[in-house]
């Protein structure tokens, strides 16, 4: 009877956690189920493809204005414009314009019998509502040259495709099909990818673009600590990874200083968005040698993406993008980060990164921009094919510079908002390249700085590039 009892009762109990969970996440905003603070699930990537690109026939467009000036002069007489019979079964409607010239419709035939094809007087064209000259570019398959079809539109991009039976890729990759995949293709023709596609990128970024300084409203001299407790906050929360109660109660224990924890976040919020220009736009030095990889960070409650690339050879972190989708537009954006801190792009500039098909779609759009480079993907954790086997000593770097940060981020237990992420993330990063000693550069920091070295200890050093970031936005500013 009391094993039945107590079976019921822990029934009535997960009834109630489950009511509890509803209600604090509809009050709260985000979700409390314990699924959301386990560590995220790995899952193996999809295998894609990326082909060359399309051939892009741009259409010509013409004005009509012109023409009719050079038929005049040709002809000694100007073009008339069409002469419409009063019963004519099918008309042309006064709004319609040649998509060629712009021509107006007292100019266009109601051609073809009147099936919705259009003929231009002035410049010949012959179009209907899915004319080729109403868009923009046409895409046409590099192996066959016909033109490519639309046939799915997604969140990022549209996807073309080309279906032409006799074009050569795709007769080559029937060709070379072995027995035991062609049944299952003949059942599922879906399942295997032998057509030429290509995709179109939605997005309204324009690669290596410069941005706009933007002169943070946060006036640090006017912080209640002293730039030296300021530095001993910074030593503590960023340096050591204490939280921000351990930070307070560092200070208060050891230096006798009596701040709060929410004080802590104040002064690395506000150090953050002077330093954050400092960081992005100072003259790296750089080997060539990139990599990167993504980690998790917690922001609300949920699981979100940093995007690290890195120098594998100088060991400087040179892309640090926190997003709450692990997607393509925020792996250009990484990518982007690092182009920009190029004084020129070599011709063998390459990425080493994992297997995740982002990466891949992300050099498919920069070539379509007219920006190249290699990607090298390693996949797994074992050297099944040459490329992991000869690019894996990279991406364990990289890896281990997630374990590093990690360690630092694990005793903030995230974030209530991407600000304070980003902030946290800018500090380190700025630490990690300016004032942390490494042991591959044999103890010195990736960026030397005189000024810095120079400094006795740690809490000088951070006041000492806080003034040079603020220098550096008002010499950018002037």
């Amino acid at each position: 009877m009391l094993p039945q009892l107590l079976a019921y009762l822990l029934e009535i109990i997960k009834t109630q956690y489950q009511i509890i969970v509803y209600v604090m996440g509809v009050i709260l905003g985000k979700s409390l189920h314990l699924e959301d603070w386990d560590e995220p699930v790995q899952k193996p990537y999809r295998k894609l493809q990326v082909d060359d690109l399309p051939i892009i026939d741009v259409p010509e467009t013409l004005d009509y204005r012109k023409l009719l000036a050079d038929y005049e002069a040709q002809h000694r007489r100007p073009l008339r414009p069409i002469q419409r019979r009063a019963k004519a079964k099918h008309r042309v409607p006064d709004s319609l314009t040649c998509p060629r010239c712009q021509a107006p419709s007292s100019y266009l035939y109601a051609n073809h019998g009147g099936k919705g094809q259009y003929q231009c007087k002035v410049c010949q064209c012959r179009f209907n509502h899915r004319n080729r000259f109403t868009k923009q570019a046409v895409f046409r398959c590099p192996h066959c040259k016909k033109t490519l079809e639309k046939i799915k539109e997604r969140k990022e991009y549209n996807i073309y495709k080309c279906k032409n039976n006799d074009c050569p890729f795709y007769q080559a990759n029937l060709h070379r099909m072995t027995k035991k995949e062609r049944q299952p293709f003949q059942q599922d023709p879906q399942a295997f990818k032998v057509r030429y596609w290509f995709r179109e990128f939605l997005f309204d970024f324009l690669p290596l673009a410069s941005s706009s300084l933007i002169k943070p409203k946060v006036d640090l001299s006017r912080l209640a600590a002293s730039p030296h407790v300021l530095g001993l906050v910074l030593t503590y929360y960023v340096n050591f990874g204490m939280s921000s109660r351990e930070t307070a109660a560092a200070l208060k224990d050891i230096h006798g200083v009596s701040i709060s924890h929410q004080t802590v976040l104040n002064y690395a919020n506000s150090v953050a968005l002077w330093i954050k220009p400092f960081v992005d736009r100072f003259p790296y030095e750089l080997s060539g040698s990139f990599c990167g990889d993504e980690t998790y960070i917690r922001v609300k409650g949920r699981w979100h993406y940093l995007f690290f690339l890195f120098d594998a050879v100088k060991k400087i972190v040179l892309s640090y993008r926190v997003s709450p989708n692990r997607d393509t537009l925020s792996a250009i954006k990484a990518i982007d980060d690092v182009l920009r801190k190029l004084a020129s792009l070599p011709d063998d500039l390459s990425f080493v990164v994992d297997g995740n098909p982002i990466y891949r779609l992300a050099q498919h759009f920069f070539a379509q921009h007219g920006i190249s480079f290699d990607v090298r993907q390693v996949i797994g954790l074992t050297n099944e094919d040459p490329v992991s086997e000869e690019f894996r000593p990279l991406k364990q770097i990289i890896e281990r510079f997630n374990r590093t940060f990690k360690s630092n981020d694990r005793p903030t237990h995230g974030f209530g908002a991407e600000e304070g992420s980003v902030s946290f993330v800018t500090l380190f990063v700025a630490y990690f390249n300016f004032l942390r000693p490494h042991s591959a550069l044999e103890g010195r920091v990736p960026v030397v700085i005189p000024e810095l070295a120079e400094l006795p200890h740690m809490p000088a050093r951070w006041t000492k590039l806080i003034a040079m970031a603020q220098d550096f936005l008002q010499n950018e500013a002037a």
